[in-house]
């Protein structure tokens, strides 16, 4: 079963096996633990670049990699509203929120509906532009030390912002992999990103018993 753990829920709950006969395994950007008849795969957010194997626990190389702070811009968006920020670790450096109505489908045909249809549009089309402005003048001043993305919200209304302007096209080449699912781009959710930004994956499976 694969799930994002924070990260010091991951050290408490690991850190007792240090020395343990079992075997580590570091590759991939991930950590494989296998001990008592249980592995346990932990992949840090951020990757982690130490690769070597042990005949024993050893969880130092994994611990460093989740401890370290890095600096992270944040671009979530949804029909409605976004939410830009820069993180330096856990702090919110710098961050912009806003919003604007977009109206919901219409479900009737005829002429009202493509009136209806070519006003949403313009309305989106209102939201994105606003969105990718705002992105770039929060996330540019910080270029230089950005060194991840986190993307979130609605993925098509986050991928018609990065396609907005060629000034954005960085932000999306240092993407994380993992997208950001929000229901309000507001800014007391970009105030709590930090605990997900910094969640690693782990997947824990009892070993076959043969």
């Amino acid at each position: 079963m694969s799930r994002f753990v924070g990260r010091e829920n991951i050290r408490k709950r690991l850190a007792g096996l240090e020395g343990e006969r079992g075997r580590t395994v570091y590759g991939g950007g991930a950590a494989r633990i296998e001990h008592g008849g249980e592995t346990v795969v932990v992949r840090p957010p951020f990757g982690i670049d130490h690769e070597a194997e042990y005949d024993a626990v050893r969880l130092e190389p994994l611990f460093t990699a989740l401890a370290e702070d890095h600096v992270v811009g944040a671009l979530l968006v949804r029909l409605g509203g976004y939410a830009v920020g820069v993180f330096e670790g856990d702090r919110l450096a710098a961050s912009k929120v806003g919003s604007r109505f977009v109206k919901g489908r219409h479900k009737k045909g005829g002429r009202s509906a493509n009136r209806f249809r070519r006003r949403r549009e313009g309305q989106e089309r209102e939201l994105i532009n606003e969105a990718a402005g705002v992105a770039a003048a929060v996330l540019e001043p910080w270029r230089e030390r950005i060194e991840f993305v986190a993307l979130g919200g609605h993925r098509p209304a986050v991928d018609d912002v990065l396609d907005a302007g060629p000034q954005l096209t960085w932000i999306a080449e240092r993407a994380l992999p993992r997208f950001f699912t929000v229901a309000e781009p507001r800014q007391r959710v970009l105030e709590r990103l930090p605990y997900d930004l910094y969640s690693a994956e782990l997947v824990d499976d009892e070993a076959d018993d043969d």
